[in-house]
């Protein structure tokens, strides 16, 4: 834990530092720290007399612009939603975000260590790989202190960081990876295998030291936990790590209900990996920023409505500002900054009243995100109308009678059932199979490529003194020629 408790502490001073030099600039930049230029704006700025903090702003344009203090969050839901204006609140929490340096990020060593140009984590909040030549990884410490959460919010590794990525679990203590993404997504790579599969069971990573071994794996149909074993080669030491792993989430898009993305949650909750007593757990998803931005958000909101017993007492907006402090661009899309009021508000309904109805309501809703490409099972056997009785006309099921009890399924029923879970378990095979050859299949070609490198390094300066050589000799032939005349 000292490597996760030496980073919280100069965490704060760098941000606080940063702050203070951002803000001292605030008024005389022409864009300011709002990144607003509009007169009302700078109105709003000389009103509430205060330039260092976003929240102080975003109150005072609430309440020029129509927006209210709302006693629930669900009345303020739906007078976002009934009113469009998502994009709209979108665009005005981006803009109050703080801005802080992000230069080692850019640092030309560090250029090939990024997954994209413009995600990078901030100075101030970086996580510092300590046994490393080079202590820069893209990953940032989110530490909210009235939650006693904390986590490291991370881009998904690259192939040539997937050993950076187990050093930072080890030496930051942590007890859990939460992955929010597909390894292929659109037939792109949006994160390195950096795991060990049932085929392999165990990977190496020469480069820092570990060995990561897969010890057992649990197929769900929208997320799959795994327990790996962390060893460190240098000190023989092992470890215990989770990996949970949701595999339904669309990049830059939402669950289609937060049913399944809470019982993902609760499941994570379960384990205790994001309790305070240990380490921070790593989300990731491909930036880290969008779908473990809203990850973290919903956890660290349903955390404090638990402490507060009070619903009315959570401002989401104010909580995700707060979390942007710490890494760049968290909640990617209004509609993922949709999906998180959904999910609190859902969140908030299980944790504070304990009615088996909602959490009945949860379940269903969660089978509703289970494999929505397939088709729906047929209808039951449809009764007709016999007037053969004394009593009149009454329905009379066409199924054939036998030595049945009441309410018992038949054979038929348990036979639907198992179909539907045979079709949904090899759609599930047949996805993890393709993602295995397609990782594969950018293996062989990434070894190829490497091959072909080495090959180039090897024929490169043989082929340099050689021409060279041919070079002298060309000269010195001419020289003695033209002497020679």
């Amino acid at each position: 834990m000292n490597a996760y408790l030496a980073t919280r502490v100069s965490q704060r001073a760098g941000r606080q530092a940063a702050s203070k030099q951002y803000c001292a600039g605030a008024a005389d930049s022409p864009q300011g720290f709002l990144g607003l230029h509009t007169p009302l704006f700078r109105w709003l700025t000389e009103r509430s007399k205060l330039v260092n903090g976003a929240e102080n702003t975003l109150r005072l344009f609430r309440q020029v612009s129509g927006f209210t203090n709302y006693n629930t969050m669900e009345q303020e839901f739906q007078d976002i939603d009934s009113s469009g204006r998502w994009q709209n609140l979108y665009n005005e929490i981006r803009n109050q975000a703080s801005e802080y340096s992000y230069k080692v990020a850019k640092l030309p060593v560090n250029r090939n260590l990024n997954r994209y140009r413009d995600v990078s984590p901030y100075d101030h909040s970086r996580v510092k790989l300590e046994n490393s030549e080079n202590d820069y990884i893209n990953a940032s410490l989110v530490d909210v202190e009235e939650a006693q959460r904390a986590y490291i919010l991370s881009q998904g590794p690259l192939r040539n960081t997937c050993g950076h990525f187990w050093l930072m679990i080890w030496e930051q203590s942590c007890k859990a990876v939460i992955m929010l993404n597909r390894v292929i997504e659109k037939g792109s790579e949006k994160c390195a295998q950096y795991w060990p599969t049932t085929e392999e069971l165990q990977m190496s990573f020469t480069d820092t030291g570990f060995v990561v071994r897969l010890l057992s794996e649990e197929d769900q149909s929208y997320f799959t936990i795994r327990l790996l074993e962390l060893q460190n080669t240098k000190t023989e030491e092992s470890r215990e790590i989770y990996h949970f792993h949701y595999t339904t989430w669309p990049d830059f898009g939402v669950p289609e209900s937060p049913a399944s993305f809470l019982n993902f949650l609760f499941k994570v909750r379960e384990s205790g990996s994001l309790d305070p007593e240990h380490g921070p757990s790593v989300v990731h998803c491909s930036a880290g920023i969008g779908r473990s931005g809203t990850f973290a958000l919903v956890d660290t909101c349903l955390v404090l409505m638990e402490k507060r017993k009070n619903r009315s007492s959570m401002d989401i907006q104010k909580v995700l500002l707060g979390m942007r402090e710490y890494r760049m661009g968290l909640i990617q899309t209004p509609d993922q900054l949709r999906f998180s009021y959904m999910a609190v508000i859902e969140g908030a309904k299980l944790i504070l009243t304990d009615n088996s109805e909602t959490q009945n309501k949860l379940t269903q809703l969660s089978r509703d995100d289970l494999e929505p490409d397939l088709p729906p099972p047929p209808p039951p056997p449809r009764p007709h109308l016999n007037d053969s009785r004394p009593n009149g006309p009454h329905l009379e099921s066409q199924a054939p009678s036998g030595d049945r009890l009441a309410g018992e399924p038949d054979a038929q029923d348990h036979n639907k059932a198992d179909n539907s879970g045979q079709v949904r378990k090899r759609h599930r095979e047949e996805r993890i199979a393709s993602t295995s050859q397609r990782v594969q299949q950018m293996k062989q070609r990434l070894t190829e490529s490497e091959r072909k490198q080495e090959k180039w390094q090897y024929w490169r300066p043989i082929l340099f003194n050689v021409g060279a050589g041919a070079g002298a000799v060309l000269a010195i032939s001419l020289l003695y020629w033209m002497y020679s005349q």
